[in-house]
């Protein structure tokens, strides 16, 4: 899934025959886990509608539209970087920032813009390998770009409905516009995105200091289809208070628009999307979701804990069961506090790899690109970055009165 992804023009990639040797391996394991998690889908699917029919339907219903969305997201994230937008954002963001520092500066606020746009996983997807190329043609220090595409994509992912795939699964019950959800929680947003970005730069902060080298001039993006869809996209996420099925549309027609004229092989928009791993994690989503239905235990937890409370047991729970199926089974009834539910399976997955499918995407990414990434310290600094957000959000939230 996504294996193919790289920036558009620069894609260059610098790992030895070894490396590439090892990737290969890997992705062939990254294959064979996709499968794995489909059949475990299919397997929570198939007893949930057979055990408990009307919750498993109930639990469909709410659980199918943030996967049609983010699959009509990944589709225009596909169309935007075959355009060379992406690839384009980098270059420029290089040429124009005139230290590590400003750089990292200018990436945080392209990474916040797309997550927050088009979907954190369309962010590391097609984000991740341009912030590796754009930190090697200034020399060096790649890791705080790395790193920060991940956990700022997670911290970010609070800003719209579309963001994230929980904040639809938990929104099915409150009927939110984008305006409206944009309303209550730009302010958590912002802050867990400013904090994420403080915490990653004191981990790198040596990185940071890589001076620039000369840069090429980069390839003029090509402002059409790709643009077209990314702003049709945005007013139907901000304006319209189901948009799943209209931006997957768009998403269809702009990727069917570049398959019929050969600029995008169907094989290419196939690994986009990674049907085994949407399969997989929809069935998970919907036998937790029936569960949660079925068993009040998650609901009567969830009633008697406060704000902080709740968030924390939604942030473990992204590492337990990720964030897709732990959203699905906490807001299978509704919640009593549902904006600190959201703040803690959308910022919790920062603490481990399990915690969301953005690690994956992410993972995958930066190995096309020929970068080496450490779960083990990604999960230093995304632990770190996840407690300090997670208590400011929650502060935040407290102080608009968003509960």
């Amino acid at each position: 899934m996504l294996l193919g992804v790289s920036a558009s023009g620069p894609g260059k990639r610098s790992s030895s025959e070894g490396e590439s040797g090892r990737g290969l391996e890997s992705v062939g394991f990254g294959h064979r886990l996709d499968w794995l998690l489909a059949g475990a889908g299919v397997a929570g699917l198939v007893a949930a509608a057979t055990l408990r029919p009307s919750e498993a339907g109930a639990a469909a219903s709410q659980d199918w539209p943030p996967f049609v969305l983010v699959s009509g997201l990944l589709l225009i994230g596909l169309v935007a970087n075959d355009d060379g937008l992406f690839a384009a954002a980098g270059h420029r963001l290089a040429r124009a920032a005139s230290s590590g520092a400003v750089l990292f500066l200018g990436s945080t606020l392209l990474v916040g813009v797309v997550t927050a746009v088009l979907n954190l996983d369309t962010s590391v997807a097609f984000l991740t390998p341009v912030l590796v190329y754009t930190a090697r043609s200034r020399g060096g220090g790649e890791a705080p770009l790395l790193y920060g595409c991940l956990l700022l994509s997670n911290a970010g992912s609070l800003f719209l409905p579309g963001s994230n795939l929980t904040n639809l699964i938990v929104l099915g019950h409150l009927h939110l516009s984008g305006a409206e959800f944009l309303a209550r929680m730009w302010a958590p947003a912002l802050v867990a995105v400013v904090v994420t970005a403080v915490v990653v730069a004191g981990f790198e902060h040596r990185a940071l200091q890589v001076s620039a080298s000369e840069l090429t001039r980069p390839q003029r993006p090509v402002l059409g289809l790709g643009l077209v869809a990314v702003g049709v996209s945005t007013v139907l996420v901000v304006i319209v208070p189901s948009p799943a099925l209209p931006v997957a549309i768009v998403g269809v027609i702009a990727a069917g628009i570049r398959v019929a004229t050969r600029r995008s092989p169907i094989r290419q928009v196939a690994e986009t999307l990674g049907p085994p791993v949407l399969i997989g994690l929809f069935g998970l989503a919907v036998a937790l979701g029936t569960l949660g239905r079925a068993w009040s235990g998650p609901a009567t937890l969830l009633s008697h804990l406060d704000l902080w409370e709740t968030a924390a047991v939604a942030a473990a729970s992204t590492v337990l069961v990720n964030n897709l199926p732990a959203a699905s089974l906490l807001a299978a009834r509704i919640p009593n506090h549902p904006f600190a539910l959201l703040i803690g399976l959308n910022l919790g997955p920062n603490l481990f790899v399990t915690g969301s499918l953005a690690w994956l995407l992410w993972l995958r990414a930066a190995r096309s690109a020929g970068a080496r990434p450490s779960i083990a310290k990604a999960s230093r600094i995304g632990a770190t970055a996840a407690l300090f957000s997670l208590a400011a959000a929650l502060g935040m939230l407290a102080l608009t009165g968003s509960r």
